[in-house]
């Protein structure tokens, strides 16, 4: 057993909006990505979502409201609620999700990504 650099596995991710899976405990997966830009709207109707920001500034936008994140601030959305997380310049987020969650919940299209790439 090893501890995990998370700068040293960020240093690895080059493209946005492709998580990697970075460590799995039980039946969830810690999640790695470097996002900017829009992402899609979407939700997860079984599952709650975890975003804590490592580097950078994420707005999470909901239809009713909301949340900016900063360097070591986290939030999670609820189950079903409709989300778009949103970047002005290059943010790198650490997300908690169930084995199988697809990044763009009911939403599908071309950012899905299906099968995360391990780091």
């Amino acid at each position: 057993m090893e501890a995990v650099n998370l700068a040293a596995k960020f240093s690895q991710i080059s493209e946005h909006w492709q998580p990697r899976i970075v460590a799995q405990i039980n039946d969830l997966h810690i999640k790695l990505a470097k996002v900017e830009g829009e992402f899609v709207w979407h939700s997860h109707a079984d599952t709650d979502e975890f975003f804590l920001v490592n580097r950078g500034e994420l707005t999470i936008e909901m239809r009713d409201g909301s949340v900016t994140l900063g360097h070591g601030e986290m939030f999670v959305v609820p189950r079903g609620i409709e989300h778009r997380p949103v970047a002005a310049t290059e943010c790198e987020i650490v997300m908690i999700e169930p084995v199988g969650t697809l990044n763009t919940g009911d939403a599908g299209g071309e950012r899905t990504v299906a099968d995360p790439e391990r780091l």
